[in-house]
């Protein structure tokens, strides 16, 4: 499954979608795709003539991946390739025991990862979840960690209690609160950057390298501040790197 001189990669998600058009390898557009939301939806449609492939990752329910794969092939006659977790793609061995269980968005962050970095790597995603997986230099899976984003975070304390309110537009920070507005934002952004320093410390073994992706993940890396890379394109990057895998045969 070598790379069209058309291919359209999407990164869908519970509730929207990202999507890039790659045109002989180089990307010619992007943007995000909300079901429902009809401007998204003719800037998804319109962003080519025609398609030689469709790849993508998905974590959304089996009749949302339905629906999107019907509008893409009346749009433009191609079926779409869905990746799949799978026990081992390449050098990259998984530890589920049932593989199928870890969302593909992981499993494909940490393919590019071992494709950018060839010893111990650590990838952290940081999106509507926060996901930390460590990789060792023989491409096993050591584990890794799913916590609550910073918006799920923050959801659950207006939800479940009455007086933790607030307006003010509050950036995320570590430095104590002196407001109750400050005091959620750092403290879910001391849990962030917390957690994932946690989890550095706790990998022991060799030193690892840090890839960040996710729309939060270069605020996050700045908060961590123990250096590492920002990728914003990693989950297609893995797309590529298991298409080609794909198209190699059997493994």
């Amino acid at each position: 499954m070598t790379l069209a001189v058309s291919c359209l990669q999407l990164d869908v998600g519970n509730s929207s979608a990202k999507w890039r058009l790659l045109e002989t390898g180089q990307v010619a557009a992007r943007g995000e795709y909300l079901a429902g939301d009809e401007s998204s939806r003719q800037l998804l449609l319109n962003c080519a003539d025609q398609l030689d492939q469709i790849w993508i990752s998905s974590v959304a329910a089996p009749a949302a991946e339905s629906e999107l794969a019907a509008l893409l092939v009346e749009q433009w006659g191609v079926e779409p390739w869905f990746a799949r977790t799978e026990a081992s793609t390449g050098s990259l061995s998984n530890s589920y025991i049932e593989p199928a269980r870890m969302g593909v968005d992981r499993w494909l962050v940490m393919l590019a990862g071992r494709e950018r970095v060839p010893g111990r790597v650590c990838v952290v995603d940081a999106g509507s979840a926060l996901t930390i997986d460590i990789v060792n230099v023989r491409g096993q899976h050591e584990g890794g960690y799913i916590i609550p984003g910073p918006l799920l975070m923050e959801r659950a304390l207006l939800l479940d209690t009455d007086r933790v309110r607030f307006e003010d537009e509050v950036e995320y920070a570590l430095s104590p609160g002196s407001s109750t507005a400050q005091a959620v934002r750092h403290g879910i952004a001391l849990a962030q950057a917390g957690a994932v320093a946690l989890a550095l410390d706790h990998g022991g073994g060799e030193p690892m390298r840090l890839l960040f992706c996710g729309g939060g993940g270069e605020a996050l890396m700045q908060l961590l501040n123990r250096g590492g890379s920002y990728v914003p394109d990693l989950v297609f990057e893995g797309l590529e790197v298991m298409a080609a895998l794909q198209n190699s045969g059997p493994r």
